[in-house]
Protein backbone atom coordinates (compact mmCIF):
# COMPACT_ATOMS: atom_id res chain seq x y z
CA UNK A 1 0.00 0.00 0.00
CA UNK A 2 2.96 2.05 0.90
CA UNK A 3 4.44 1.26 -2.80
CA UNK A 4 1.46 2.27 -4.35
CA UNK A 5 1.02 5.58 -2.19
CA UNK A 6 4.77 6.51 -3.28
CA UNK A 7 4.06 5.76 -6.84
CA UNK A 8 1.09 8.34 -7.35
CA UNK A 9 2.61 11.12 -5.60
CA UNK A 10 5.58 10.86 -7.95
CA UNK A 11 3.28 10.61 -10.55
CA UNK A 12 1.08 13.48 -9.24
CA UNK A 13 4.17 15.55 -8.78
CA UNK A 14 5.21 15.02 -12.43
CA UNK A 15 2.13 15.67 -13.56
CA UNK A 16 1.74 18.82 -11.60
CA UNK A 17 5.17 19.75 -12.59
CA UNK A 18 4.72 19.49 -16.46
CA UNK A 19 1.26 21.58 -16.32
CA UNK A 20 3.28 24.12 -14.44
CA UNK A 21 5.53 23.91 -16.59
CA UNK A 22 3.63 24.83 -19.79
CA UNK A 23 1.48 27.19 -18.25
CA UNK A 24 4.79 28.94 -17.71
CA UNK A 25 5.31 28.19 -21.56
CA UNK A 26 2.50 29.64 -22.86
CA UNK A 27 2.61 33.06 -20.53
CA UNK A 28 6.21 33.48 -21.94
CA UNK A 29 5.51 33.30 -25.68
CA UNK A 30 1.95 35.64 -25.55
CA UNK A 31 2.70 37.35 -22.63
CA UNK A 32 6.37 37.94 -22.82
CA UNK A 33 5.94 41.57 -22.70
CA UNK A 34 4.37 41.24 -18.89
CA UNK A 35 7.24 38.56 -18.00
CA UNK A 36 9.94 41.36 -19.00
CA UNK A 37 8.62 44.05 -17.37
CA UNK A 38 8.44 41.83 -14.34
CA UNK A 39 12.11 40.66 -14.87
CA UNK A 40 12.97 44.29 -14.75
CA UNK A 41 11.56 45.27 -12.12
CA UNK A 42 13.13 42.70 -9.97
CA UNK A 43 16.70 43.57 -11.84
CA UNK A 44 16.02 47.43 -10.38
CA UNK A 45 15.08 46.23 -7.19
CA UNK A 46 17.57 43.48 -6.28
CA UNK A 47 20.60 45.71 -8.09
CA UNK A 48 22.43 46.99 -5.49
CA UNK A 49 22.59 43.30 -4.09
CA UNK A 50 23.88 41.64 -7.56
CA UNK A 51 26.19 44.73 -7.53
CA UNK A 52 27.74 43.57 -4.37
CA UNK A 53 27.77 39.78 -4.86
CA UNK A 54 29.72 40.46 -8.45
CA UNK A 55 32.37 42.93 -6.24
CA UNK A 56 32.89 40.50 -3.74
CA UNK A 57 33.36 37.67 -6.29
CA UNK A 58 35.89 39.66 -8.07
CA UNK A 59 37.80 41.05 -4.64
CA UNK A 60 38.01 37.35 -3.83
CA UNK A 61 41.14 36.87 -5.41
CA UNK A 62 43.03 39.87 -4.00
CA UNK A 63 41.40 39.04 -0.55
CA UNK A 64 43.03 35.31 -0.62
CA UNK A 65 46.33 36.88 -1.60
CA UNK A 66 46.29 39.90 1.56
CA UNK A 67 45.55 36.83 3.47
CA UNK A 68 47.80 34.20 2.76
CA UNK A 69 50.85 35.98 1.75
CA UNK A 70 50.95 38.84 3.90
CA UNK A 71 48.49 38.58 6.87
CA UNK A 72 49.01 34.91 7.69
CA UNK A 73 53.34 34.74 7.35
CA UNK A 74 53.22 38.12 9.57
CA UNK A 75 50.64 35.93 12.32
CA UNK A 76 53.40 33.34 11.70
CA UNK A 77 56.28 35.85 12.67
CA UNK A 78 54.43 37.25 15.37
CA UNK A 79 53.62 33.94 16.98
CA UNK A 80 50.07 34.94 17.04
CA UNK A 81 48.04 31.19 17.98
CA UNK A 82 45.79 30.14 15.81
CA UNK A 83 42.03 31.00 17.37
CA UNK A 84 38.87 32.25 16.18
CA UNK A 85 39.73 35.70 17.14
CA UNK A 86 43.12 35.26 15.44
CA UNK A 87 41.10 34.27 12.10
CA UNK A 88 38.68 37.06 12.31
CA UNK A 89 41.36 39.82 13.35
CA UNK A 90 43.42 38.68 10.24
CA UNK A 91 39.89 38.03 8.01
CA UNK A 92 39.14 42.01 9.16
CA UNK A 93 42.36 43.28 8.48
CA UNK A 94 42.47 41.51 5.08
CA UNK A 95 38.84 43.43 3.91
CA UNK A 96 40.24 46.50 4.98
CA UNK A 97 43.34 46.47 2.97
CA UNK A 98 41.55 44.84 0.29
CA UNK A 99 38.89 47.51 0.36
CA UNK A 100 41.34 50.22 0.60
CA UNK A 101 43.03 48.88 -2.65
CA UNK A 102 39.71 48.37 -4.50
CA UNK A 103 39.40 51.96 -4.07
CA UNK A 104 43.04 53.07 -4.64
CA UNK A 105 42.47 51.30 -8.40
CA UNK A 106 39.63 53.49 -8.83
CA UNK A 107 41.16 56.67 -7.46
CA UNK A 108 43.44 56.04 -10.12
CA UNK A 109 41.40 55.23 -12.90
CA UNK A 110 39.34 58.47 -12.25
CA UNK A 111 43.69 60.77 -11.66
CA UNK A 112 44.20 59.42 -15.04
CA UNK A 113 40.78 59.86 -17.05
CA UNK A 114 40.82 63.24 -15.43
CA UNK A 115 44.38 64.23 -16.30
CA UNK A 116 45.34 62.51 -19.38
CA UNK A 117 42.15 60.95 -21.23
CA UNK A 118 39.60 63.86 -20.74
CA UNK A 119 41.81 66.70 -22.01
CA UNK A 120 42.59 64.54 -25.24
CA UNK A 121 39.06 63.77 -25.77
CA UNK A 122 38.60 67.62 -25.53
CA UNK A 123 41.55 68.38 -28.07
CA UNK A 124 40.29 65.84 -30.65
CA UNK A 125 36.66 67.59 -30.12
CA UNK A 126 37.93 71.67 -30.26
CA UNK A 127 40.06 70.11 -33.55
CA UNK A 128 37.40 68.14 -34.96
CA UNK A 129 37.02 70.72 -37.83
CA UNK A 130 40.58 71.22 -38.26
CA UNK A 131 40.77 67.10 -38.88
CA UNK A 132 37.95 67.38 -41.34
CA UNK A 133 39.63 69.87 -43.20
CA UNK A 134 43.07 68.33 -43.08
CA UNK A 135 41.10 65.26 -44.25
CA UNK A 136 39.28 66.89 -47.26
CA UNK A 137 42.66 68.70 -48.73
CA UNK A 138 44.45 65.52 -48.37
CA UNK A 139 41.31 64.11 -50.31
CA UNK A 140 41.28 66.70 -53.10
CA UNK A 141 45.07 67.39 -53.69
CA UNK A 142 46.68 64.40 -53.32
CA UNK A 143 44.11 61.25 -53.66
CA UNK A 144 41.77 62.75 -55.98
CA UNK A 145 44.02 65.18 -58.01
CA UNK A 146 44.18 62.28 -61.10
CA UNK A 147 40.80 61.67 -60.91
CA UNK A 148 38.58 64.68 -61.21
CA UNK A 149 35.52 62.35 -61.76
CA UNK A 150 36.10 60.22 -58.66
CA UNK A 151 36.20 63.73 -57.18
CA UNK A 152 33.37 65.57 -58.42
CA UNK A 153 31.15 62.45 -57.16
CA UNK A 154 32.79 62.31 -53.45
CA UNK A 155 32.49 66.39 -53.33
CA UNK A 156 28.64 65.63 -54.34
CA UNK A 157 28.03 63.51 -52.10
CA UNK A 158 30.43 65.02 -49.11
CA UNK A 159 28.01 68.63 -49.96
CA UNK A 160 24.62 66.34 -50.17
CA UNK A 161 24.95 64.45 -47.19
CA UNK A 162 26.68 67.95 -45.07
CA UNK A 163 23.14 69.53 -46.54
CA UNK A 164 21.38 66.56 -45.10
CA UNK A 165 22.92 66.51 -41.74
CA UNK A 166 22.28 70.35 -41.29
CA UNK A 167 18.63 69.75 -42.27
CA UNK A 168 18.28 67.42 -39.47
CA UNK A 169 20.34 69.61 -36.66
CA UNK A 170 17.51 72.42 -37.54
CA UNK A 171 14.57 70.61 -38.40
CA UNK A 172 14.65 67.75 -35.61
CA UNK A 173 17.58 68.22 -33.28
CA UNK A 174 16.86 71.97 -32.22
CA UNK A 175 13.12 71.47 -32.17
CA UNK A 176 13.36 68.35 -29.88
CA UNK A 177 15.94 70.21 -27.61
CA UNK A 178 13.24 69.95 -24.63
CA UNK A 179 13.40 66.51 -24.60
CA UNK A 180 17.09 66.31 -25.61
CA UNK A 181 17.46 67.98 -21.87
CA UNK A 182 14.78 66.12 -20.22
CA UNK A 183 17.06 62.79 -21.73
CA UNK A 184 20.35 64.12 -20.18
CA UNK A 185 18.07 64.83 -16.83
CA UNK A 186 17.23 61.32 -16.73
CA UNK A 187 20.31 59.62 -17.85
CA UNK A 188 21.81 62.16 -14.83
CA UNK A 189 19.43 60.81 -12.84
CA UNK A 190 20.48 57.23 -13.43
CA UNK A 191 24.09 57.52 -13.27
CA UNK A 192 23.53 59.33 -9.66
CA UNK A 193 21.19 56.47 -9.07
CA UNK A 194 23.63 53.82 -10.18
CA UNK A 195 26.35 55.52 -7.95
CA UNK A 196 24.07 54.89 -4.83
CA UNK A 197 23.70 51.19 -6.31
CA UNK A 198 27.31 50.88 -6.21
CA UNK A 199 27.70 52.23 -2.89
CA UNK A 200 25.10 49.82 -1.31
CA UNK A 201 26.86 47.48 -3.01
CA UNK A 202 29.99 47.68 -1.77
CA UNK A 203 28.54 47.93 1.74
CA UNK A 204 27.04 44.43 0.94
CA UNK A 205 30.16 43.22 -0.61
CA UNK A 206 31.80 43.91 2.65
CA UNK A 207 29.84 41.68 4.66
CA UNK A 208 30.30 38.77 1.87
CA UNK A 209 33.75 39.08 2.27
CA UNK A 210 33.46 38.65 5.79
CA UNK A 211 31.56 35.69 6.13
CA UNK A 212 32.59 34.00 2.39
CA UNK A 213 33.00 30.78 3.78
CA UNK A 214 30.26 30.59 5.74
CA UNK A 215 28.08 31.57 2.80
CA UNK A 216 29.27 29.01 1.00
CA UNK A 217 28.84 25.99 4.03
CA UNK A 218 25.29 27.12 4.19
CA UNK A 219 25.14 27.11 -0.02
CA UNK A 220 26.72 23.60 0.57
CA UNK A 221 24.51 22.29 3.32
CA UNK A 222 21.55 23.52 0.85
CA UNK A 223 22.79 21.28 -1.74
CA UNK A 224 23.32 18.33 0.42
CA UNK A 225 18.99 18.70 2.03
CA UNK A 226 17.52 18.98 -1.21
CA UNK A 227 19.39 16.35 -3.33
CA UNK A 228 21.07 13.05 -3.19
CA UNK A 229 24.39 12.88 -1.86
CA UNK A 230 25.78 11.84 -5.29
CA UNK A 231 24.17 14.44 -6.99
CA UNK A 232 24.97 16.96 -4.20
CA UNK A 233 28.29 16.11 -5.27
CA UNK A 234 27.70 16.63 -8.78
CA UNK A 235 26.45 19.99 -8.22
CA UNK A 236 29.08 21.23 -6.35
CA UNK A 237 31.60 19.59 -8.38
CA UNK A 238 30.26 21.67 -11.36
CA UNK A 239 30.22 24.83 -9.09
CA UNK A 240 34.03 24.72 -8.71
CA UNK A 241 34.42 23.91 -12.04
CA UNK A 242 32.37 26.93 -13.02
CA UNK A 243 34.23 29.43 -10.54
CA UNK A 244 37.54 28.21 -11.35
CA UNK A 245 36.91 28.86 -15.35
CA UNK A 246 34.83 32.23 -14.61
CA UNK A 247 37.87 33.31 -12.36
CA UNK A 248 40.74 32.25 -14.03
CA UNK A 249 39.64 33.47 -17.23
CA UNK A 250 38.31 36.76 -16.10
CA UNK A 251 40.94 37.95 -13.67
CA UNK A 252 43.52 36.34 -16.45
CA UNK A 253 41.97 38.37 -19.30
CA UNK A 254 41.92 41.60 -16.66
CA UNK A 255 45.83 40.71 -16.16
CA UNK A 256 46.60 40.61 -19.43
CA UNK A 257 44.64 43.80 -20.81
CA UNK A 258 46.59 45.71 -18.16
CA UNK A 259 50.08 44.32 -19.07
CA UNK A 260 48.97 44.76 -23.00
CA UNK A 261 47.59 48.71 -22.29
CA UNK A 262 50.74 49.14 -20.52
CA UNK A 263 53.41 48.08 -23.10
CA UNK A 264 51.10 49.80 -25.85
CA UNK A 265 51.85 53.50 -24.03
CA UNK A 266 55.37 52.89 -23.89
CA UNK A 267 55.33 52.13 -27.62
CA UNK A 268 53.35 55.00 -28.55
CA UNK A 269 55.43 57.00 -26.71
CA UNK A 270 58.41 56.25 -27.96
CA UNK A 271 56.58 56.31 -31.48
CA UNK A 272 55.67 59.61 -30.59
CA UNK A 273 52.03 58.49 -31.39
CA UNK A 274 49.75 61.63 -30.81
CA UNK A 275 46.87 60.54 -28.06
CA UNK A 276 49.40 58.04 -26.07
CA UNK A 277 47.28 57.46 -23.30
CA UNK A 278 43.89 57.80 -24.66
CA UNK A 279 44.97 55.47 -27.30
CA UNK A 280 46.38 53.10 -24.83
CA UNK A 281 43.39 52.63 -22.86
CA UNK A 282 41.41 51.88 -25.54
CA UNK A 283 43.90 49.24 -26.76
CA UNK A 284 43.67 48.04 -22.98
CA UNK A 285 40.00 48.09 -22.57
CA UNK A 286 38.97 46.15 -26.10
CA UNK A 287 41.83 43.50 -25.60
CA UNK A 288 39.38 41.84 -23.24
CA UNK A 289 37.38 40.94 -25.85
CA UNK A 290 38.91 37.82 -26.75
CA UNK A 291 39.90 37.55 -30.59
CA UNK A 292 37.61 40.26 -32.24
CA UNK A 293 39.19 42.76 -29.54
CA UNK A 294 42.63 43.60 -30.73
CA UNK A 295 40.53 44.76 -34.28
CA UNK A 296 37.48 46.51 -31.96
CA UNK A 297 40.71 49.01 -30.72
CA UNK A 298 43.05 49.14 -33.76
CA UNK A 299 40.40 50.20 -36.31
CA UNK A 300 39.34 53.87 -34.54
CA UNK A 301 42.88 54.47 -33.16
CA UNK A 302 44.18 53.88 -36.52
CA UNK A 303 41.40 56.54 -38.14
CA UNK A 304 42.01 58.89 -35.12
CA UNK A 305 46.18 59.03 -35.82
CA UNK A 306 45.36 59.30 -39.31
CA UNK A 307 43.05 62.41 -38.85
CA UNK A 308 45.96 63.49 -35.85
CA UNK A 309 48.50 63.07 -38.70
CA UNK A 310 47.61 63.55 -42.41
CA UNK A 311 51.03 65.26 -43.27
CA UNK A 312 52.85 61.92 -42.44
CA UNK A 313 50.38 58.85 -43.24
CA UNK A 314 53.48 56.83 -42.29
CA UNK A 315 52.85 57.34 -38.70
CA UNK A 316 49.04 55.55 -38.96
CA UNK A 317 50.97 52.71 -40.45
CA UNK A 318 53.65 52.42 -37.98
CA UNK A 319 51.07 52.28 -35.74
CA UNK A 320 48.98 50.03 -37.11
CA UNK A 321 52.12 47.78 -37.37
CA UNK A 322 52.95 48.03 -33.71
CA UNK A 323 49.73 46.62 -32.90
CA UNK A 324 50.15 44.04 -35.04
CA UNK A 325 53.41 42.95 -33.52
CA UNK A 326 51.54 43.65 -29.78
CA UNK A 327 48.87 41.74 -30.56
CA UNK A 328 50.85 38.93 -31.97
CA UNK A 329 52.91 38.87 -28.53
CA UNK A 330 50.06 38.70 -26.54
CA UNK A 331 48.50 35.70 -28.48
CA UNK A 332 51.48 33.98 -28.75
CA UNK A 333 53.76 34.47 -25.56
CA UNK A 334 51.48 36.75 -22.72
CA UNK A 335 48.08 35.08 -22.96
CA UNK A 336 49.17 31.58 -22.97
CA UNK A 337 51.66 31.90 -19.92
CA UNK A 338 48.56 34.29 -18.44
CA UNK A 339 45.39 32.34 -19.25
CA UNK A 340 46.99 28.99 -19.56
CA UNK A 341 44.21 26.25 -21.05
CA UNK A 342 41.37 28.08 -18.76
CA UNK A 343 38.41 27.45 -21.36
CA UNK A 344 39.78 24.60 -22.72
CA UNK A 345 38.01 25.17 -26.31
CA UNK A 346 39.22 25.02 -29.56
CA UNK A 347 39.41 28.43 -31.67
CA UNK A 348 36.33 27.74 -33.78
CA UNK A 349 34.36 27.19 -30.55
CA UNK A 350 35.87 30.91 -29.11
CA UNK A 351 34.60 32.75 -32.35
CA UNK A 352 31.36 30.79 -32.54
CA UNK A 353 30.74 32.07 -28.36
CA UNK A 354 31.69 35.08 -29.33
CA UNK A 355 29.68 35.40 -32.01
CA UNK A 356 26.48 34.15 -30.22
CA UNK A 357 26.64 35.45 -27.09
CA UNK A 358 27.88 39.30 -28.54
CA UNK A 359 24.53 38.99 -30.17
CA UNK A 360 22.37 38.48 -27.73
CA UNK A 361 24.16 40.41 -24.79
CA UNK A 362 26.14 42.94 -26.75
CA UNK A 363 29.52 44.04 -25.27
CA UNK A 364 29.23 42.04 -21.91
CA UNK A 365 27.98 38.98 -23.59
CA UNK A 366 31.67 39.37 -25.78
CA UNK A 367 33.56 39.31 -22.59
CA UNK A 368 32.11 36.82 -20.49
CA UNK A 369 30.50 34.54 -23.63
CA UNK A 370 34.02 32.35 -24.05
CA UNK A 371 33.54 31.19 -20.32
CA UNK A 372 30.13 30.95 -20.97
CA UNK A 373 30.32 28.84 -23.40
CA UNK A 374 33.10 26.96 -22.00
CA UNK A 375 31.22 25.82 -19.30
CA UNK A 376 28.10 24.84 -21.47
CA UNK A 377 30.64 22.64 -23.58
CA UNK A 378 32.51 20.91 -20.60
CA UNK A 379 28.33 19.86 -19.49
CA UNK A 380 27.82 18.30 -23.12
CA UNK A 381 30.88 16.43 -22.88
CA UNK A 382 30.55 15.17 -19.56
CA UNK A 383 27.19 13.92 -20.18
CA UNK A 384 28.50 12.04 -23.55
CA UNK A 385 31.35 10.78 -21.92
CA UNK A 386 29.26 9.36 -19.61
CA UNK A 387 26.88 7.76 -21.76
CA UNK A 388 29.94 6.74 -24.10
CA UNK A 389 30.92 4.70 -20.62
CA UNK A 390 27.62 3.02 -19.90
CA UNK A 391 28.23 1.40 -23.56
CA UNK A 392 31.62 0.42 -23.14
CA UNK A 393 32.77 3.22 -25.78
CA UNK A 394 36.05 4.71 -25.54
CA UNK A 395 35.73 8.86 -24.98
CA UNK A 396 38.65 9.50 -26.89
CA UNK A 397 37.52 11.11 -30.30
CA UNK A 398 40.55 9.33 -31.99
CA UNK A 399 39.10 6.27 -32.53
CA UNK A 400 35.98 7.48 -34.17
CA UNK A 401 37.90 9.90 -36.94
CA UNK A 402 38.04 6.76 -39.57
CA UNK A 403 35.01 4.95 -38.25
CA UNK A 404 32.67 3.51 -40.35
CA UNK A 405 30.58 0.78 -37.83
CA UNK A 406 31.06 -0.40 -34.55
CA UNK A 407 29.72 -4.03 -33.99
CA UNK A 408 30.60 -6.97 -31.35
CA UNK A 409 33.96 -7.03 -32.99
CA UNK A 410 35.14 -3.43 -32.54
CA UNK A 411 35.48 -0.46 -34.64
CA UNK A 412 35.38 -0.82 -38.50
CA UNK A 413 36.92 1.36 -40.94
CA UNK A 414 34.97 3.28 -43.73
CA UNK A 415 35.83 1.91 -46.83
CA UNK A 416 34.46 3.54 -50.03
CA UNK A 417 33.05 1.36 -52.60
CA UNK A 418 35.76 2.05 -55.55
CA UNK A 419 33.94 -0.29 -58.05
CA UNK A 420 30.80 2.27 -58.19
CA UNK A 421 31.26 6.13 -58.83
CA UNK A 422 28.65 8.52 -56.84
CA UNK A 423 27.10 9.27 -60.24
CA UNK A 424 25.91 6.20 -61.11
CA UNK A 425 25.40 5.84 -57.17
CA UNK A 426 22.90 8.62 -57.50
CA UNK A 427 21.08 7.92 -60.23
CA UNK A 428 21.12 3.68 -60.24
CA UNK A 429 17.66 3.59 -60.80
CA UNK A 430 17.67 5.65 -63.83
CA UNK A 431 20.51 3.64 -65.35
CA UNK A 432 18.49 0.75 -64.63
CA UNK A 433 15.70 1.86 -66.50
CA UNK A 434 17.67 2.65 -69.47
CA UNK A 435 18.96 -1.00 -69.84
CA UNK A 436 15.60 -2.10 -69.75
CA UNK A 437 14.41 -0.20 -72.24
CA UNK A 438 17.14 -1.01 -74.41
CA UNK A 439 16.90 -4.49 -73.97
CA UNK A 440 13.05 -4.23 -74.75
CA UNK A 441 13.45 -2.19 -78.45
CA UNK A 442 13.61 -4.26 -81.32
CA UNK A 443 16.34 -4.86 -83.47
CA UNK A 444 16.26 -2.66 -86.85
CA UNK A 445 19.02 -5.12 -88.60
CA UNK A 446 16.46 -8.16 -87.77
CA UNK A 447 13.67 -6.53 -88.86
CA UNK A 448 14.87 -5.57 -92.37
CA UNK A 449 16.25 -9.04 -92.80
CA UNK A 450 13.02 -10.27 -92.57
CA UNK A 451 11.62 -7.66 -94.73
CA UNK A 452 14.02 -8.64 -97.39
CA UNK A 453 12.74 -12.52 -96.88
Amino acid sequence: MKWKSDKYFKWGTTAFLVIASSICLYYLIFHGVNVKKGLQLLNNIFMPVLMGLVTAYLLTPALNFVERRILVPLADTLKLKDTKKRSRILRGLGVLITAFLFFLIIYGIISMLLSQIIPSIQSIIYNFDNYINNFTTWLNEELLANNPEIKDYVLRMIDRYSTELEGWMNGVLLPSSSALIRTVSMSVISTLKQLWNFIIGFIISIYVLASKEKFAGQAKKIAYAIFERNTANTVIHNFRFTHQTFSGFVSGKILDSIIIGILCFIGTSIMQTPYAMLISLVIGVTNIIPFFGPFLGAIPTGILVFLVDLSNPLTCVYYLLFILFLQQVDGNLIGPKILGNSTGIAGFWVIFSITLFGGLFGILGMIVGVPIFAIIYAAVKSLVNSALRKKDLPEETEPYLKVGSIDEDGFHEYKPDTKRTIWQLLNKKTITANIKNKNEEPDDTDTNTNNDN
